[in-house]
Parts: C-alpha cells; structure tokens; sequence
C-alpha cells in the first residue's frame, strides 16, 4: 500500500475543504452538529492554513485515491507546544489500516520540536488511536495531562511529546 502525503497549496484547497464536510459529518456523532439546511458542513474556518505563516496543510492519497487531509500549525493549547494537528482525518475506507500512524510518524519526523496531540473527551476511538500513535512513535515517552483541557467549547484530552531528537525509524508513507 503506498501512502502519499502531498502539501495542499491553492490548486487542491477545494479538494480538501471538500473532504472537510466528512470530517465535520463524522464528528456529528460526538458533537451533535446539526445537518444545515443546504446539506453541506461548513469548512470556512479552516482558511488560515492557506492564509497565515507556520500553518500546513496536506493532503493524503493510498494507492493514488483520496484519502483524507491533515493541517499541522501552533494551536496547541500548552505554552511549549510547536506544534500540533489542527485537524487530522482519515476517511473510514483507510481506517485500521496503518494508514493514520503513517501519516502521523512521517509529519512528526518532518516538524521536529515540541508536539501537542488534542483529542476530544467524547471521541474515544481516536483517543485508543492516538495513544497508541503517539506510544509507538516515541518509544512510551510522551506526558498525557492529567485533566482535560478546553478547547472552545469542548474538552480535549492532551498528549506532549518533543521530538527534537530524531527518532529512528520509517514508516513508509511519503511527504512531498
């Protein structure tokens, strides 16, 4: 299975704020979002990642098809944090598939520095994940807050970790 991670700049922007609306559909289970009239969840607050400096955003193909998306920026909620995943989906198609860990690693080993992961209390499937995730890509050496921490209107647990260091290993997905 080949895994692709491509920087999204303005040509695939609508392919990802298209994508989006899954993103948005699929935390409706936990968030209770409401479907809007017109059918279509809204994706408009994710502009920055094409507007403002030290914000990124990806785009993620398996074996050529779609895949999902992942913005990586400075939103972290802890004052250390360099970065986090402002937004981190896999379509269900890929999931439990290795596919959001190679992700994951390959996006670590690129943004070296202080790394904050912020899961909503309610989603506990990717809570399972990202522990997970996070244990294996630092060998167990990351710091989960001992409470939950807001994030707007929700609560998010955290997870720390600084990869500064390199770690060595590879996952086979590819960053271009």
């Amino acid at each position: 299975m080949k895994v692709d991670v491509i920087e999204a700049g303005e040509d695939l922007k609508a392919v990802v704020l298209n994508l989006g609306r899954y993103y948005i559909y699929d935390f409706s289970e936990f968030c209770g979002f409401r479907c809007p009239d017109d059918g279509l969840f809204q994706t408009s607050q994710w502009e920055k990642y094409w507007t403002e400096p030290d914000r990124w955003p990806f785009l993620v193909r398996v074996d050529g098809e779609l895949a999902g998306f992942v913005f990586v920026g400075p939103d972290g909620t802890q004052p250390q944090s360099q970065y986090d995943f402002g937004e981190f989906f896999i379509m269900r198609k890929f999931r439990r598939r290795g596919v959001g860990q190679r992700v994951a690693f390959e996006l670590f080993d690129r943004f070296r520095g202080p790394w904050e992961v912020r899961v909503l209390v309610q989603n506990a499937p990717a809570q399972a994940f990202w522990r997970t995730v996070v244990g294996r890509y630092t060998g167990g050496h990351y710091h989960e807050l001992p409470e939950p921490v807001p994030c707007g209107k929700w609560l998010d647990i955290v997870l720390t970790f600084d990869n500064t260091e390199p770690v060595a290993r590879r996952s086979g997905a590819r960053v271009r």
